[in-house]
């Protein structure tokens, strides 16, 4: 059998980079079942509502939807069901006190294999206001504008 190598990105929350500032990313292995890894192979997954939450010493990833396998028996897996990640007992312990000081979130930036292993991107993120966003996208306008502009002065255009 021929081991995987590299990354293959299953599904990415688009959403979370428009509604959280993110501070900070992490990789997390997760604990799954066979059918729920069989579902991600075939590329379905939906981040969108995800989140993560710190109890007793545990990380957990909880309303990610992958979907039940469509060959799976009764031993298919519930979709929204709550996962365990899997992070080394330093990172849990310095996520648990930044979450606790600060009013922190933990959102799901990506779900992906990395050289065969299903891992998650998480984000230590702090929600935006409306102002924020709006910020965001004018700085993004601009930006877009300016490239233009240099992409139209090389051709000679002006």
């Amino acid at each position: 059998m021929v081991k995987e190598r590299g990354r293959k990105v299953i599904s990415q929350n688009r959403k979370a980079r428009h509604d959280w500032s993110v501070l900070d990313t992490y990789e997390a292995g997760i604990a799954l079942t066979g059918t729920e890894v069989k579902s991600l192979r075939q590329g379905k997954a939906q981040l969108v509502d995800g989140f993560a939450t710190v109890d007793d010493g545990e990380v957990w990833l909880r309303n990610v939807h992958i979907p039940e396998y469509t060959e799976g028996t009764w031993t298919n897996h519930e979709p929204r069901r709550s996962r365990k990640l899997l992070l080394h007992r330093h990172e849990i312990e310095r996520l648990v006190g930044k979450i606790k000081e600060s009013g922190l979130s933990l959102v799901p930036l990506s779900l992906y294999f990395s050289d065969g292993k299903a891992k998650v991107e998480l984000a230590l993120a702090r929600g935006k206001k409306a102002h924020d966003k709006r910020r965001d996208i004018a700085k993004r306008d601009v930006e877009r504008e300016i490239q233009r502009e240099i992409g139209r002065a090389r051709k000679g255009r002006r």
